[in-house]
C-alpha cells in the first residue's frame, strides 16, 4: 500500500518509516496538520497513519477534514498511552482504527493489514446517482429526466464520477484535466469549462443556475448546489 505518515516527532517518524517500507509499502511522511491534510487529498493514498499530536492542525482536525473529503480512506490514529479521550474523540470524528504509544511493531503492521483488506473488499462506489430529479447511470454513460433518456460521453462520465467521488470539496480544472483526461494530458483548462458547459446543456434544468455542476469561482467545480 501508498502509506502516509503524519508524526512530528522525527525519532519515530523515521522508525515508522523504515518499518513499513521494510515490510514493503510505499511511505511519504509529514510532520505537520495541514500539510497532512493536503497531501492526504491524494488519490493515490491507500491509508493514512496520524499522530494526534501535530503542529499547526491537530490530528482530530486533520481526520475530520479527510473523512469529509474521502469518505473510505483508512486512517489509523496514534494515541498516547492512557489517553482515552482521543480515542474516542478520532473514532467519533472518523478514525478507522487506532494504536497506543508505545505501540509493537507487529501490532501496528497487522492493523494496516486489516485495513488494507477491508478497503479493498469494500463495496464499489455507486454507479447510480440521484440529484435535481436527474439520474446518472454511469456505468453506462446515460442520464435520465422526466423519462427522457441522455446519453453522456465518457468523458462527461468521468467528470460527473469525480465531482460525485469529491463532492464534499470544491474540485480544480486542473485535477480533472488530470484524473478525467489522464495525468499526461497536454491541454489547456479551458477544455475542462467547454466540456463542462456542454454537460450542463444536457443535464441541467436551469441553464443559468445549475444545481447538479456548480462553479466556484476562481477555484473550479463542485458537486451540488451549495
Amino acid at each position: 500500500m501508498r502509506i502516509l505518515v503524519v508524526e512530528d516527532d522525527p525519532l519515530l517518524r523515521d522508525g515508522l518509516v523504515d518499518l513499513l517500507k521494510g515490510a514493503g509499502h510505499v511511505v511519504d511522511m509529514v510532520s505537520d496538520g495541514l500539510t497532512a491534510t493536503k497531501r492526504g487529498m491524494d488519490p493515490e493514498l491507500d491509508l493514512i497513519l496520524l499522530d494526534i499530536m501535530l503542529p499547526k492542525l491537530d490530528g482530530i482536525e486533520v481526520c475530520h477534514r479527510l473523512r469529509k473529503a474521502r469518505p473510505d480512506l483508512p486512517i489509523l490514529m496514534l494515541t498516547a498511552k492512557g489517553a482515552e479521550e482521543d480515542k474516542v474523540r478520532g473514532l467519533k470524528v472518523g478514525a478507522d482504527d487506532y494504536v497506543t504509544k508505545p505501540f509493537g511493531a507487529r501490532e501496528l503492521l497487522a492493523r494496516i493489514a486489516a485495513l488494507g483488506r477491508r478497503a479493498k473488499s469494500a463495496p464499489a462506489e455507486p454507479e447510480i446517482i440521484e440529484i435535481d430529479n436527474c439520474r446518472f447511470d454511469l456505468g453506462h454513460c446515460e442520464a435520465r429526466r422526466n423519462s427522457k433518456s441522455i446519453p453522456l460521453t465518457p468523458r462527461e462520465t468521468g467528470i460527473l464520477r469525480w465531482l460525485h467521488r469529491h463532492k464534499a470539496r470544491t474540485v480544480s480544472r486542473n485535477e480533472l484535466l488530470e484524473q478525467v483526461w489522464g495525468a499526461n494530458a497536454n491541454m489547456e483548462t479551458r477544455t475542462v469549462d467547454v466540456t463542462i458547459a456542454n454537460l450542463r446543456q444536457k443535464i441541467e434544468r436551469d441553464h443559468a443556475n445549475p444545481k447538479i455542476i456548480v462553479s466556484v469561482k476562481g477555484v473550479g467545480y463542485a458537486w451540488g448546489k451549495p
